[in-house]
């Protein structure tokens, strides 16, 4: 008997220090000074940093794992297309009014030439009804070219060609009438290349819409004033007039070398085989503003010439020409820099320009002077 009653005391010590154990994993700890809430209202503690540090390293361990299919996808989205991206379109070539300005000219002069029973030769250009009262043969088109060419929708064309009329009376004795206007409706079809609208058309086709419409001349303009005032007549005792007279002579005749005459560096030819046996300068304008001056003044200076020469070629026959020369000064003496492409125009209330002087840039060494014309 007192063996159990010792054992059971036993069981009941050991089962009182196990609940008293229990009560202490249970019991949550104590609230430090530092677990007091801050004045934002938030409370920290060691057992919420201790979950915080938990769920970052869930968090980091998760984005370790999940890499490999990140990057998977990320290789994925960028071969693939991109969703919404504008690809560049070409635009589309202008029509050209080349063909269609081809056509209506060759249309004129087949209608010119055409007249009563011969209406069956404009088929090939117009296809409605044609009754034409006029006697074939009676007008042609000695010349003809297109003036003007203008696009009224895609694939229509307003052609104006312009025509150098002969008349034949019924004796066939020629009269002309002088140039003539008129002006054709052309539709296109075909590529842009050919004036029509179409992308993968293999060729160009044309039709005119009526018979051509005589219309007035277009407006004459007048131009404007030259740039060449001064009026330097012909006379050898100016250094201009001399270098553009020996320039021209070389030019046009093929007597000496062009090089004599011109600036170093500039690239000019004569015409070969040479058309003029001889030139004679009968008058020059330039742009200076000292119509005496003959001094040529300091090396830079630039001055544009109006040349007329009267050239005779090998028969004797006397032609009239006139050149837009731009001359520069170096060394004492003029020298052909340019035969320009048109004589300069003045704009309006714009005075000439005297010749004037650039300064040559640091460091370029003086050209060595080359030999005057007449030294050789």
């Amino acid at each position: 008997m007192k063996r159990q009653r010792r054992q059971r005391k036993a069981d009941e010590k050991r089962q009182f220090v196990e609940a008293e154990a229990w009560d202490e994993e249970v019991e949550e700890p104590q609230e430090s000074p530092a677990d007091e809430p801050d004045e934002t209202g938030w409370k920290t503690s060691t057992a919420h940093l201790a979950g915080i540090s938990r769920i970052v390293r869930v968090g980091v361990w998760a984005l370790v794992g999940s890499g490999p299919a990140l990057g998977m996808l990320a290789f994925l989205s960028s071969s693939g297309p991109a969703q919404g991206a504008t690809k560049p379109v070409a635009a589309a070539p202008p029509a050209s009014p080349v063909g269609p300005a081809g056509f209506a000219e060759l249309f004129v002069s087949a209608y010119l030439q055409a007249g009563q029973g011969t209406e069956r030769d404009l088929a090939p250009y117009y296809s409605g009804s044609v009754a034409l009262a006029v006697k074939p043969g009676n007008r042609e088109a000695t010349q003809s070219t297109v003036i003007a060419s203008r696009e009224i929708q895609p694939g229509y064309w307003s052609i104006t060609v312009a025509a150098d009329v002969t008349a034949h009376d019924d004796k066939g004795k020629a009269k002309r009438l002088g140039v003539q206007y008129f002006r054709v409706g052309i539709q296109a079809t075909g590529p842009a290349g050919g004036g029509g609208t179409e992308k993968a058309a293999p060729a160009a086709g044309y039709g005119a819409t009526s018979l051509p419409a005589q219309v007035a001349a277009p407006t004459v303009l007048k131009p404007g004033g030259l740039a060449y005032e001064t009026d330097r007549g012909s006379s050898s005792a100016d250094p201009s007039v001399e270098t553009a007279r020996g320039f021209l002579s070389a030019y046009l005749t093929g007597s000496t070398e062009i090089d004599r005459y011109t600036s170093p560096g500039t690239r000019l030819q004569a015409i070969s085989p040479a058309p003029y046996a001889a030139v004679k300068v009968t008058g020059v304008q330039d742009d200076s503003l000292h119509a005496g001056q003959q001094k040529v003044p300091a090396d830079g200076a630039v001055l544009h010439q109006l040349v007329q020469v009267d050239a005779t070629d090998q028969a004797g026959s006397a032609v009239s020409l006139s050149y837009a020369l731009t001359l520069k000064s170096r060394a004492g003496r003029w020298e052909v820099a340019s035969v320009d492409d048109a004589p300069a125009i003045r704009a309006s209330g714009t005075p000439s320009a005297a010749p004037h002087t650039t300064t040559p840039s640091p460091g370029v060494r003086a050209a060595t002077p080359s030999p005057s014309p007449s030294s050789s």
